[in-house]
């Protein structure tokens, strides 16, 4: 399959050389950023272009993974070049329809997962989320994910936006809990790294436990005076808002009877 990366950051990086290693022809790469491009193409071994009037019409697959913002732009740059091809746009936020209009085929390619470029992961266990325009697409992109990933799953776009806010509270949200913590560490010159045991058990026991079962700390006991101290030893007003937000709604969850789990469907 003759494939077009549109995109050189951290999603666009790892999935083209996720791609190039299952075998697929990665044609081009399209960047704004020409050193971007430049720098990502070395690394496919393929062309690369900084120049949307440039991008190559010749393939089968497009797959977009730029800024939300500039989804719609791009996928009209491509769909007068290669109106039959198949668009993709990876992002998991933002509506298949985006595409809609601009390409005959198209559809949604997301991988779950947090990158970086220079930190190369193993798609074979990235869960990766598809949606198609119709059934010819859908079993042409998933041939593609099948290649790269054991964890292929159908979602559509309403899905697609709460498995994505989802994503953002047990990534990005618990990452910053791990640079206050840092921060408190680091008046004390403590090495964070100390902590990492800790953080691997706590990711490990939710491959067993539900993360309401596995929840621990004053806030499920309610220990006030444990936390009324840590709330003391807390220099900025904002971490302790934090603090006592995220104690009520751990106390709350912890007292509520409410086990209800909502599945995403296959």
């Amino acid at each position: 399959m003759k494939i077009v990366i549109i995109g050189s950051g951290n999603l666009a990086t790892q999935l083209s050389l996720a791609l190039s290693d299952a075998g697929q022809d990665i044609l081009q790469v399209f960047s704004k950023t020409e050193e971007h491009a430049r720098e990502l193409a070395e690394k496919l071994g393929c062309a690369y272009t900084a120049n949307a009037d440039e991008i190559d019409g010749n393939a089968d697959v497009y797959i977009i993974s730029v800024k939300d913002d500039a989804i719609s732009g791009i996928a009209t740059k491509i769909g007068e070049k290669a109106r039959n091809a198949i668009v993709v746009h990876t992002a998991g936020s933002i509506a298949m329809d985006v595409l809609k209009g601009k390409a005959q085929h198209y559809g949604v390619f997301y991988p779950m997962q947090t990158f970086s470029k220079n930190r190369k992961v193993s798609f074979r266990e990235i869960p990766c989320f598809l949606e198609a325009s119709d059934d010819e697409t859908l079993n042409t992109i998933r041939k593609i994910a099948d290649e790269i990933s054991e964890n292929v799953v159908l979602a559509d776009s309403a899905q697609r936006k709460k498995i994505h806010l989802a994503a953002v509270l047990a990534c990005n949200f618990t990452n910053h809990c791990y640079r206050l913590a840092e921060k408190v560490l680091q008046e004390e010159q403590i090495d964070f790294k100390l902590f990492l045991p800790l953080i691997d058990e706590t990711a490990r026991k939710v491959s067993v436990l539900s993360p309401k079962q596995a929840q621990t700390g004053p806030m499920m006991r309610w220990d006030t005076g444990v936390m009324n101290m840590q709330i003391d030893l807390l220099s900025d007003e904002r971490t302790k808002q934090i603090y006592r937000l995220m104690a009520e709604s751990i106390h709350e969850d912890a007292t509520s009877t409410d086990d209800t789990c909502h599945q995403p469907k296959a």
